[in-house]
């Protein structure tokens, strides 16, 4: 596995930090051999795939945290984790920062809404108050390690409470002590770009695209210029997943085989060469029983 930079260091060189989002370790695999420096565990892809449910907070820390060891068991890359509201309150948010960290999260990010949380796009979202968000930043700051595990604080607040009371909590949340903002849902550009020209000199800002969303679509070069960080493409590995498991299926019904979608598909050997099976295979031969009896001998 290549050694990467710590998220904290990417966010200080000059260039926005471009992190896919992923939901298993095979993503993870993926995003660093496509020359990635980090990548964004999103809660709602694992909600999508592991449960087939929308993104209503039907995943639990224990769920989360799962699927994080297996990413990190398999790869180097810097993971940002989507930890939800923290799953319950100042305490809860305590045992989910030091799980997730010790597991391998190199930023843990929460968000200010009630339980059950939903997704940033949906309507109906709730919030708890700004000085309950404030004590659950400061009992994350107060949970980690390392300050390396950078803390990135959320607030859902345009679309609830409007674009003004965003800003202030953002300011509160910041005042807290968050390593990272993010804003969630900007609707116009001029929002995204007042929110900028607020923060973008004092704190990295956390950018969202997601396909659909209520936010304008805007490539990694141009949310830069914008005074944007970080950018997380959270569902858009997912999105591709079912699209073309769609399509897959379609013309094996259609076909009652796979070879019309064959040119779109891994065969075995390059799924096999992409997972560095022959690799690990010699590894383990070298620890064979009769490597240690030719020894041995």
């Amino acid at each position: 596995m290549t050694k990467h930079l710590n998220l904290e260091k990417q966010l200080s060189d000059d260039g926005i930090v471009v992190a896919p989002g992923i939901y298993d370790a095979l993503g993870a695999v993926l995003v660093e051999q496509a020359g990635f420096h980090s990548a964004y565990l999103s809660g709602a892809s694992i909600a999508y795939t592991r449960f087939g449910q929308p993104d209503i907070g039907l995943v639990s820390m224990s769920e989360v945290a799962d699927v994080l060891s297996a990413i990190t068991e398999r790869s180097s890359l810097p993971i940002i984790v989507d930890a939800d509201t923290g799953f319950g309150n100042a305490l809860n948010v305590i045992r989910t920062v030091r799980l997730f960290e010790n597991i391998g999260a190199a930023a843990i990010q929460l968000e200010d809404q009630t339980l059950p949380k939903r997704c940033g796009h949906l309507a109906g979202k709730t919030l708890v108050s700004t000085g309950e968000m404030v004590g659950k930043i400061k009992a994350a700051l107060d949970a980690r390690c390392s300050t390396e595990t950078l803390i990135i604080a959320r607030t859902d607040s345009i679309a609830t409470e409007g674009f003004a009371s965003a800003i202030e909590r953002a300011e509160h949340y910041l005042e807290a002590g968050a390593d990272v903002l993010f804003i969630e849902a900007p609707q116009t550009q001029d929002q995204m770009y007042a929110i900028s020209k607020q923060f973008s000199d004092r704190i990295p800002l956390l950018a969202n695209m997601v396909e659909g969303g209520k936010t304008p679509h805007k490539t990694a070069s141009e949310l830069e210029a914008l005074g944007f960080s970080l950018v997380i493409f959270p569902g858009g590995m997912v999105r591709v997943m079912a699209h073309t498991a769609q399509a897959y299926l379609a013309s094996l019904s259609e076909h009652g085989w796979t070879l019309p979608f064959r040119g779109q598909m891994l065969d075995f050997d390059h799924l096999n060469e992409l997972l560095n099976t022959n690799d690990m295979l010699a590894l383990g031969a070298g620890y064979d029983s009769k490597a240690f009896e030719e020894t041995n001998d």
